[in-house]
């Protein structure tokens, strides 16, 4: 009997640069190896933002990318989510300070459904039809600045901290703020 000859994976496979999306000047990310062109799409792969942008106050955020198309050794990606580090929301809140999270599924302009899950943590202690109120209205927020929005602007927004500087602009009126934050913002 002759022995079958058995050919390594590994040297079947191809290497892949991954490169960021348009939003993020398509920067290199990483490189992917798959013996295929179609086993490399739809892999996600989570990035820090700082590695993205270069801003190290970007450095608590983590950003997940997925690969829509390859076109011969280069991948390309659109943002799937984007989620602030625990520890950071830890650090956020501390004693004698309310805070107050709404979650939103929402339809942006280009009917991509977005689920945007969003922080605010006041000066001090609000009361909890304060707290009522905040949540209220940031849900508002969030669906008429999906509907006026496409996805892409969006997370150009979140990711400038526009998007959180305005909201907290809309919440002044009912107490203080010490911080907005988007804790995380995914393509349902």
């Amino acid at each position: 009997m002759a022995l079958q000859r058995t050919v390594d994976k590994w040297k079947t496979k191809r290497w892949f640069t991954v490169y960021a999306p348009k939003a993020f000047k398509e920067a290199k990310v990483c490189e992917i190896p798959a013996a295929e062109d179609k086993q490399a799409v739809n892999r996600k792969i989570k990035v820090s933002l700082e590695q993205l942008t270069h801003n190290p106050q970007h450095s608590f955020t983590n950003v997940v990318i997925q690969i829509t198309d390859v076109n011969g050794d280069a991948a390309h990606t659109k943002v799937v989510m984007i989620e602030q580090v625990y520890a950071y929301i830890r650090s956020l809140v501390r004693r004698y300070r309310s805070v107050a999270s709404t979650v939103a599924k929402v339809s942006t302009k280009d009917n991509v459904s977005v689920v945007f899950k969003v922080l605010a943590v006041t000066r001090q202690r609000s009361t909890s039809s304060r707290l009522k109120g905040i949540r209220s209205e940031m849900q508002e927020f969030i669906k008429g600045y999906a509907k006026d929005n496409d996805y892409d602007s969006i997370v150009g927004t979140v990711v400038d901290g526009k998007f959180q500087s305005e909201l907290a602009g809309r919440l002044a009126h009912i107490t203080p703020l010490n911080k907005v934050e988007v804790r995380r913002l995914e393509v349902s």
